[in-house]
């Protein structure tokens, strides 16, 4: 009986070396601040998920950042990625690019095609997120009516529209970066008013948002997390 004894005790002393070291390993993670909605922040998740690079989750509250972040980055929007040795990214693209550098398994960069997926996402993230704010928020910019924005937003969905005639991705047969980028941008679009999305000319483009939508990453990476706070239990995700 001493003797088994002896190898539990030992057992026990192994298990508890393993999980004190687990949690070294785990305080030395990337923290990745993100808002559960926010198409910056699922575009950033979304290669992190692609990566496979564990991250510490925390995840916030826009009406009540946390000062960890906000004293890391002036800007104050999510995400914001702090790495190991103290520097920071406070870009969704610059995370983007940061996670896939560490692994592409999918090989999402395409790196023979990144000018074109640069010139996409820049006209995403520029002209079209621009009109796609005032047709959110048409009340705020009553100088034209809702059908007038969502009318100046759709020479974006039409240039989509065309690539996915002949394709299943933006680029091609393969789903990169630019899909990544994109997709939750239009997500938002289509939130607007998903009666006049349904029935409108926009069929291919329509099947390549809900095939990212129904993706087992984006579930993955939209499960819900209790608002970080100092003191709480570290999320810590592949996401």
């Amino acid at each position: 009986m001493l003797s088994s004894f002896l190898k539990l005790l030992f057992l026990k002393l192994e298990f508890t070396q393993f999980v004190n070291l687990t949690m070294v390993v785990q305080t030395n993670l990337p923290i990745l601040y993100s808002f559960r909605r926010c198409p910056y922040a699922i575009r950033a998740r979304l290669a992190i998920e692609a990566s496979g690079v564990m991250v510490e989750l925390r995840e916030i509250l826009l009406r009540d950042k946390p000062v960890q972040m906000t004293s890391i980055s002036e800007k104050a929007t999510v995400p914001v990625l702090v790495l190991p040795d103290g520097k920071f990214l406070d870009e969704s693209l610059d995370i983007i690019y940061w996670a896939l550098e560490q692994n592409d398994p999918q090989n999402l960069l395409l790196i023979e095609r990144q000018q074109d997926i640069s010139q996409l996402i820049l006209k995403n993230d520029s002209q079209f997120k621009l009109k796609l704010d005032k047709y959110k928020y048409a009340v705020r910019s009553p100088e034209k009516s809702v059908q007038e924005h969502r009318a100046e937003c759709e020479f974006f969905l039409m240039e989509l529209e065309e690539r996915l005639m002949s394709n299943s991705y933006l680029l091609g047969a393969q789903l990169s970066v630019a899909d990544i980028a994109i997709f939750p941008f239009i997500r938002q679009f289509a939130s607007v008013d998903t009666n006049w999305f349904d029935a409108s000319q926009f069929v291919f483009l329509r099947s390549w948002l809900r095939s990212c939508v129904e993706s087992s990453a984006f579930e993955r990476i939209m499960k819900k997390y209790i608002p970080w706070k100092q003191g709480l239990d570290k999320v810590i995700v592949y996401l």
